[in-house]
């Protein structure tokens, strides 16, 4: 046996280890959501005049779908007289001419509405919110994104929730318009249905931090200031908001049963620009607040919850370690004992792999009781996604580690719906230009060469294990790619993102 085996033994266990923490604090949602999912939060009381309320809409170079947004903020149940709306336009293209005219038929209508544009990109989206909140009439403000589709109840079921004055935000639930849109819609509305129903659901009501989703929630707007007011320093300025909302004592509410549905990327470039931003600011937020969270007289349970929370996107580094160790691992395993090989390897492969199964499984069943086996197909293609999406979150991470700063790059819209498959790949959004599927190529070759290797040696549970990697990586990296070589015209998001 060559010396160095159980020194690659030893970090491949380590690296398992690792992956199984984060597994098991899966679990560990889970158990706290069914222990309070009947805990469904009530409004201390109700208001007898009705607050007003500013609509905040933050937008950039979404021509696809500002109407469809101004429409549904138009259909909003609450009174004119109560409301004032914000355009808050960022935006180089022709959005802004778009904006412009929904304004003015909005105004036409009787509502108090406004397109705030700024030349000057700032700060992006946090930058936008600052700015309209200085002008911001109402003493709570509901933020949506371009992409969102109020429903018309969603003030009159949240709004009351206000009356409790220690309360400062309150989160609803995403839905997905297109869904059904494509395989790779089905997978990330999976993926959020675990975020939203079993992550957001079990911190909100067992008492844990949990956060603003950076849209489809109201926050009271003496509760930004006390906070700090919005910060641009990260890339997750919503996630940065809230955690420093809640060290200040604010309590948050999030509302399961109160749907707030929204459009999903529809191709590998828009979903990897979003969960690549997402991560990096995450990672961002972990460095900023966790040290504060750790300082201050909230309830250890609270504290170690906030840390999984903060440093769940390390799980990619990890993953990507395992991937250069799998190969030496097969070739040369140290020889302990098949009773000690299936103590250590067993609980490890739960707790790291069965525990997401479970996880994304248990939020279906919650969501479509009726209907939750048909989503068991798709389990595989979670898994492999989430694989193969280690390379570009792993990157981001890095990154966020190193302070290396970039863009605020925008997830491109394209107004598609269930019902509505707009010829989307005519669209003037341009792939982004990057060697990450490359990179996600080589992985895939890689570890196609080692399943097939494992199956010739007849180590055929090997093989099967191992599939979700080649898989994973060859799909990330070849959807990336065809979008890359059918895109003819337009910008890439990034150019997009930098202009100014």
């Amino acid at each position: 046996m060559d010396w160095s085996s159980p020194i690659w033994y030893a970090a491949y266990i380590l690296v398992l280890i690792g992956l199984a923490g984060f597994g098991s604090h899966r679990l560990a949602i889970v158990f706290l959501y069914l222990k309070h999912a009947r805990n469904h939060p009530k409004p201390q009381s109700f208001f007898k005049e009705l607050p007003v309320v500013t609509v905040q809409l933050p937008v950039f170079n979404e021509m696809h779908v500002v109407d469809r947004l101004l429409n549904a903020v138009a259909a909003l149940d609450y009174p004119k007289d109560k409301l004032q709306i914000q355009l808050l336009d960022d935006s180089t293209d022709q959005t802004v001419d778009i904006c412009r005219d929904g304004i003015g038929r909005l105004k036409a209508l009787g509502f108090d509405a406004d397109h705030i544009h700024r030349s000057d990109r700032t700060g992006y989206k946090a930058g936008a919110l600052e700015n309209g909140t200085r002008m911001a009439k109402g003493d709570f403000l509901l933020i949506l994104d371009a992409d969102f589709v109020p429903n018309p109840d969603l003030l009159q079921k949240t709004i009351h929730f206000f009356s409790d004055e220690k309360i400062g935000l309150i989160q609803t639930r995403w839905g997905h318009l297109n869904r059904s849109f494509n395989v790779l819609t089905r997978i990330q509305a999976m993926f959020l249905d675990g975020h939203m129903e079993l992550e957001q659901t079990a911190r909100n009501r067992s008492g844990r931090f949990f956060t603003f989703n950076g849209t489809g929630g109201i926050w009271r707007k003496s509760c930004i200031a006390d906070a700090g007011g919005w910060e641009h320093d990260t890339l997750t300025e919503d996630m940065d908001l809230s955690y420093r909302a809640q060290l200040k004592g604010w309590r948050f509410i999030f509302l399961n049963d109160v749907e707030t549905p929204a459009e999903l990327p529809i191709d590998m470039d828009g979903f990897k620009s979003q969960q690549h931003r997402w991560t990096k600011g995450s990672i961002q937020v972990c460095k900023k607040v966790l040290p504060a969270i750790w300082r201050s007289d909230v309830p250890f349970s609270v504290k170690v919850e906030a840390t999984f929370h903060l440093t769940s996107n390390f799980a990619y580094l990890l993953l990507i370690l395992l991937c250069f160790l799998i190969y030496p691992n097969q070739q040369s395993q140290p020889d302990f004992g098949k009773l000690t090989y299936y103590i250590i390897n067993v609980p490890i492969f739960f707790f790291s792999s069965v525990s997401v199964i479970v996880f994304y499984l248990f939020s279906q069943k919650a969501l479509r009781p009726g209907t939750w086996w048909k989503e068991i197909p798709y389990l595989p293609l979670l898994l492999a996604l989430g694989i193969g999406m280690s390379i570009s979150n792993a990157k981001a991470v890095i990154e966020a580690i190193f302070n290396h700063q970039t863009a605020f790059v925008r997830t491109p819209k394209y107004g598609i719906s269930q019902n509505k498959a707009t010829d989307w790949k005519k669209s003037s959004y341009k792939a982004i230009k990057t060697l990450t599927p490359f990179v996600e190529l080589l992985f895939g070759f890689f570890f196609l060469f080692i399943v097939i290797e494992a199956a010739m040696k007849g180590n055929v549970s090997s093989a099967i294990l191992l599939l979700p990697f080649p898989i994973g990586f060859f799909y990330t990296s070849l959807a990336s790619l065809s979008r890359m070589v059918s895109s003819e015209s337009g910008q890439t998001a990034s150019e997009v993102a930098k202009r100014k």
